[in-house]
């Protein structure tokens, strides 16, 4: 893909930060978006909340990406950080999609990349779903539907639409994986529950070329379930772990106690989602880091 300007919502996070240093080094202008005033020509205000976006900030952009929203992971989930969780992904969708349909045709940007989730598909036990699945029940699958949903003026105006459905991002820090890496390497790693449930992780490395596969790839659109080939269970994964990281890993965290921890929240750990990326390895994207054990490596030298 030629050089060109980029619009990237969530840029601080883990994906958002790494997607922006890869597109900066290939010379990609990009322009992220802050809920401050902007300080830099290289910053657009924008306030999800209220849905508003600078919508000049995004004339003239080849892309808009997504990724911005509170994490999932970051403490339990009661009822008013449930709705932070919502909001910060349904008002911040809305925002961009209604500001890039509001652009004159010429202006409008040609690809809009909105983040979702593998959380999608729910519970699917050892049942292995592609992106042709309908959506579980409960609060993520939910959640995932009405954000993807939220896209829909962009769609209407003719913008090339994707959604990245993301599983676990295999990273050193952030996320979820950036909380099991510090207890592995103290030798407190172990299986969670009973370690049958599957876990479908992509290496950060692989996410964000998958991104920019999305971006760069004519034609593409609807969902993509953006995880490694081969879904492990979180026994195997547990195994690997301590294989790479040379320590051992005899702990165990009862179920009842990650349901007394997280509350609900333990159902995303304890759940089992064999989600497999079908349509985006028919679109000829390779992984580099297909198997764990090349992705726990890379995130050990990240």
């Amino acid at each position: 893909m030629e050089p060109s300007r980029i619009a990237v919502a969530g840029a601080s996070g883990l994906i958002g930060s790494a997607l922006v240093r890869s597109l900066v080094t290939d010379g990609h202008e990009v322009v992220r978006l802050v809920r401050r005033p902007p300080r830099a020509s290289d910053e657009v205000r924008w306030d999800p909340e209220r849905r508003y976006v600078d919508t000049a900030g995004l004339a003239g952009c080849g892309a808009v990406v997504n990724l911005a929203g509170a994490n999932v992971g970051s403490r339990r989930w009661t009822e008013a950080y449930k709705a932070t969780i919502r909001s910060s992904r349904i008002d911040g969708t809305a925002a961009l999609a209604a500001a890039m349909a509001s652009l004159p045709s010429e202006d409008r940007p040609r690809v809009f990349v909105n983040g979702s989730a593998m959380g999608y598909y729910g519970e699917t036990g050892d049942r292995a779903v592609d992106e042709s699945a309908p959506p579980g029940t409960g609060f993520l699958p939910e959640l995932c539907v009405e954000w993807e949903g939220a896209a829909a003026p962009a769609q209407e105006a003719g913008v090339r639409t994707v959604f990245p459905r993301t599983g676990l991002v295999v990273a050193r820090r952030g996320g979820a994986w950036g909380r099991l890496f510090p207890l592995f390497k103290a030798g407190l790693g172990g299986r969670m529950g009973d370690g049958r449930q599957y876990w479908s992780f992509i290496a950060l490395h692989d996410e964000v070329a998958a991104i920019r596969h999305l971006i760069d790839t004519e034609g593409l659109s609807g969902p993509f379930n953006l995880t490694a080939p081969q879904p492990l269970t979180n026994r195997e994964i547990t195994a690997a772990m301590g294989r790479v990281l040379h320590r051992p890993t005899l702990f165990t965290v009862p179920a009842p106690v990650l349901r007394a921890v997280l509350g609900e929240m333990a159902g995303d750990v304890l759940g089992s989602q064999r989600v497999v990326p079908k349509r985006l390895l028919e679109s000829g994207f390779t992984f580099t880091f297909p198997g764990i054990e090349g992705a726990i490596r890379a995130a050990a030298t990240q």
